[in-house]
């Protein structure tokens, strides 16, 4: 696949290098032949997209209206319900407090893989450096907020012993769970980096055949390729995180199980005579 320079790099490099030059220079830092712009093509369009959704939100945030939403606000708040709805879905109420992250990377992501639709403009979810860092990103998150939740002695007891597996299988689960969860990095970030790559691959062949018409289809497809993307890196990390602060449920299974039972039987008793005055 032939590569070419986007202008929008070029001209962004032309305006910071001077600036970042000596600093890079002195982490050890170089241009090259191989390497002739300082700031990659994918750091350039990661940094636009974030400056864009920033400007963006900000826009609706002065324009917000109880009385007379606007058509971007109410497109804003159809995607916030959405995010919010799969969120209580898997954390019946405690989605709202991971709202913020999982909304900000979906959105980031959903703009990404559209980008490379933009003429002079490329997906940076093409890079696996890109996809890698939002990956690393979400594993350290449910981590963190594992330990939050749980605390970390509770939280690390389950790499060893998970709910339901019994304790002298501590030995075979504990290396079992680590790799499973260092897997995940690499199964999201090489998932998404995989799609949207070879997506702009075929683009790029199929221009260089038959420009105009014939890659068409195939930016029509990635329309909802780039979307369906998007969402299933969300849902994924919607669904590890609930893994990660919904545990703590199962650490209390066994302590309190007799008094459940209890409860139960109160519960059946007070249906019974719910029942009879009815």
């Amino acid at each position: 696949m032939p590569h070419h320079t986007l202008l929008i790099v070029e001209w962004v490099n032309a305006a910071l290098a001077p600036v970042l030059g000596p600093i890079f220079a002195r982490f050890g830092v170089h241009t090259s032949p191989a390497k002739p712009y300082l700031i990659p093509d994918y750091m350039v369009m990661t940094m636009l997209i974030v400056l864009a959704l920033t400007a963006l939100s900000l826009l609706v945030r002065s324009r917000l209206s109880v009385e007379n939403p606007g058509k971007l606000q109410i497109l804003m708040e159809d995607g916030l319900t959405a995010m919010s709805g799969v969120l209580n879905e898997w954390m019946p109420g405690k989605g709202a407090r991971y709202l913020p992250l999982i909304f900000s990377i979906g959105i980031f992501i959903l703009t990404a893989n559209y980008a490379g639709l933009v003429p002079g403009l490329m997906a940076p979810t093409s890079n696996l450096n890109v996809t890698a860092g939002c990956a690393l990103t979400v594993w350290v998150y449910y981590h963190y907020q594992g330990f939050r939740v749980q605390g970390v002695g509770s939280y690390l007891k389950h790499f060893a012993a998970p709910p339901g597996v019994p304790v002298w299988m501590a030995p075979i689960m504990l290396p079992i769970e680590i790799i499973s969860h260092l897997s995940r990095v690499m199964s999201l970030s090489l998932r998404l980096f995989g799609n949207v790559f070879g997506e702009e691959l075929v683009i790029a062949i199929l221009f260089l055949i038959i420009p105009w018409l014939v890659p068409l289809p195939m930016m029509l497809l990635g329309i909802i390729t780039g979307g369906l993307q998007a969402f299933i890196f969300v849902l994924l990390t919607t669904i590890y995180l609930a893994g990660a602060v919904a545990v703590e449920h199962h650490d209390h299974h066994d302590e309190h199980e007799g008094h459940d039972v209890e409860h139960d039987d109160r519960v059946d008793v007070g249906r019974g005579h719910v029942a009879a005055a009815a």
